[in-house]
């Protein structure tokens, strides 16, 4: 007998499944039934695919049985099995960064925190919420050696060769002495209907039944086995919608992505013809905890005539619709299908086109009920504009979904569309101001000309949105301007600057620029300007200003020159009227100027001691 420790992370896995996350502990069953059936999945695959095993005899089935005078609970399966190796691997260690960001998601509400566990890959240590002690037994199949794993969780595991007929895996739970409701047929049964019905293996509950027959001296009590199934055992994806119940298609959903929260909405479609194939798509309410991610995991199952193939095929769906769980069950693909031959599949592309067509139909319905699409979009607003950059085929339609907070809005996200809707009479464009700090962007002077002639104004606050949008160029045949752009005064109409003004700031714009020679590009006067005397601008004649931009928002900024900008004065304003005739001060005034500007576009002061002296130095003169 081998004795292991967990690794570290088991032990605080098991730590918090003991004693944080008891108040929902009859997921621990859904979890193991759960591992049974894929357990099997892989098995019928390879009985399919691999030469060594295609002889193999095998009949997937789930077995439940019970001993209510002894507190045990067993569930087996006819599976894949383990070995020695694959019990340390699979029952003595969690990855790493997976255990982590389950420890970190956790929120202290117990019914949340539970849901979480099927999620991370964590479900069979939930056994140790009803149980002290555990024993697996298993075989690998192919192999002869069959192997016990035994643990009280407390810290340590034994692993020791044992005798088996057959391979799989039996799970035998020592049930804590105040749980026995889960030696109750009646309690076991409840629980697989809720979460496990339409698991497409049977499920048998073996039990004992007592009846009494005869009567009187001749009556007597005959003990009798039962074996019955409790679960539909019908992949539910292959049922026809009509004869499918709102609540199956919510309790099928929690048993696919382990989430406690109903889905947001769902899309059941049969397609016959040239190709035939089922999917059946669900929109979660809540992110994974894996959405932004480098390795997230796929929400997708794919199948062939109902034999599970892959739920790690990244290239079910786009990138961008991570977040949609589901199944994608196809008649014409063959069954020893490889990943290299997926990735190239025209019957699989095919029905990536269709599915994201219609998953994208779903989401577009989802407007018609204002809080669900704010809440949609709330949680994957951001996978939606990903979509934008990288799906040319929906670009339309991805951005139809779009939706930003405008200089009218009052913090209510619109769409290009409502915005199109409200534009002025005779407005060409579509005008918006990109930024990195929304509250920022709402109080920038560069809104005021906008503001001042009743004209609206998006904001592209988010981080992506420094990616994307550039790439935007129009919506429904009106282009997009930014209100920094030349195009964007001129529609606009800002009134133009006259020679007899030019002349007249000629010396100030000199004198102002000399000093500041290091930190802008240049200073000239601004007609976009109300009520600031200033502002700071990017300079849009830089034909790498766009791609430049880009990469700062990327992160790919450490080698770049850094850029100079251009700051505007405002001719009407009184303290730039006064520089005119002003004999004293000028650097300072200069540098107050520069500053003030970038502190209204969120920028950082280099010399936060400089800009203060200078404070004082004019609160002085002025007392």
């Amino acid at each position: 007998m081998a004795k292991h420790t967990f690794q570290t992370e088991v032990n605080q896995i098991l730590d918090l499944m003991i004693h944080s996350l008891y108040s929902n502990k009859e997921i621990f069953l859904r979890e193991l039934v759960s591992n049974a059936s894929d357990a099997l999945d892989k098995l019928q695959y390879l009985t399919l695919t691999d030469e060594k095993l295609k002889s193999f005899s095998f009949t997937p089935k789930i077995d439940i049985s019970f001993d209510s005078e002894k507190n045990t609970l067993t569930i087996s399966d006819s599976g894949i099995g383990m070995n020695e190796q694959d019990l340390i691997e699979n029952l003595g260690t969690i990855a790493k960064s997976g255990t982590k960001n389950f420890l970190s998601k956790l929120s202290g509400d117990k019914k949340k925190d539970s849901a979480l566990i099927g999620q991370f890959g964590v479900g069979f240590y939930s056994a140790f919420m009803v149980a002290n002690k555990i024993i697996v037994t298993t075989k690998k199949a192919g192999e002869e050696e069959a192997y016990a794993w035994i643990s009280d969780g407390s810290g340590e595991f034994e692993i020791e060769k044992c005798t088996k007929d057959s391979h799989g895996s039996e799970i035998k739970l020592y049930l804590k002495e105040d749980e026995k409701e889960f030696t109750s047929r009646w309690r076991i049964e409840e629980i697989v209907k809720k979460y496990s019905d339409h698991i497409p293996f049977p499920i048998f509950l073996h039990y004992t039944e007592t009846k009494t027959e005869g009567e009187g001296d001749s009556k007597k009590e005959i003990i009798e086995e039962k074996n019955e199934q409790i679960n539909k055992a019908s992949a539910l994806w292959r049922v026809a919608k009509k004869d499918l119940k709102e609540e199956e298609y919510k309790e099928f959903y929690k048993s696919l992505s382990y989430d406690s929260a109903d889905p947001l909405a769902w899309i059941h479609t049969k397609v016959e013809g040239s190709l035939e194939y089922t999917t059946l798509f669900y929109i979660p309410q809540n992110s994974p905890f894996d959405l932004y991610r480098v390795d997230y995991k796929s929400g997708v199952k794919l199948y062939v005539k109902r034999v599970f193939i892959t739920d790690d095929d990244k290239e079910l769906l786009p990138p961008y619709l991570r977040f949609v769980r589901g199944i994608i069950d196809s008649e014409d693909l063959p069954l020893n299908v490889s990943r290299e031959i997926l990735q190239q599949n025209k019957i699989l592309a095919t029905i990536k086109s269709a599915s994201t067509k219609k998953i994208l139909s779903e989401i577009e319905s989802l407007q018609k009920n204002d809080e669900k699409y704010s809440k949609f979009y709330k949680e994957f607003g951001r996978c939606l504009k990903e979509g934008v950059y990288s799906d040319f085929e929906n670009k339309e339609k991805l951005l139809e979904l779009l939706r930003f907070t405008s200089s009218k809005s009052d913090d209510k996200e619109i769409s290009f569309k409502t915005y199109k809707e409200r534009m002025k009479e005779n407005q060409k464009s579509i005008y918006f101001l990109q930024g990195e700090d929304l509250e920022l962007l709402k109080n920038s002077p560069l809104l005021e000309s906008y503001k001042q002639k009743d004209i609206e104004v998006l904001f592209f606050s988010d981080e992506i949105d420094g990616i994307v949008m550039p790439m935007v160029h129009e919506f429904d045949k009106t282009p997009l301007r930014s209100i920094t752009s030349k195009e964007a005064m001129e529609e606009v109409g800002t009134d133009e600057i006259n020679d007899e003004t030019k002349e007249k700031y000629k010396n100030v714009l000199e004198r102002i620029g000399k000093i500041l020679q290091n930190e802008v590009k240049e200073v000239r006067l601004s007609s976009r300007l109300v009520n600031n005397p200033c502002c700071l601008m990017e300079d849009s004649d830089n034909p790498n200003a766009a791609m430049m931009k880009m990469m700062k928002q990327m992160g790919m900024n450490n080698n770049l020159p850094e850029e100079k900008p251009i700051l505007e004065l405002n001719p009407n304003h009184n303290i730039i009227q006064k520089l005119i005739d002003s004999k004293n001060n000028d650097e300072d005034m200069a540098y107050l100027l520069l500053e003030q500007a970038k502190l209204l576009e969120g920028g950082k002061i280099k010399d936060i001691n400089s800009f203060v002296a200078r404070i004082n130095k004019i609160i002085e003169n002025t007392l």
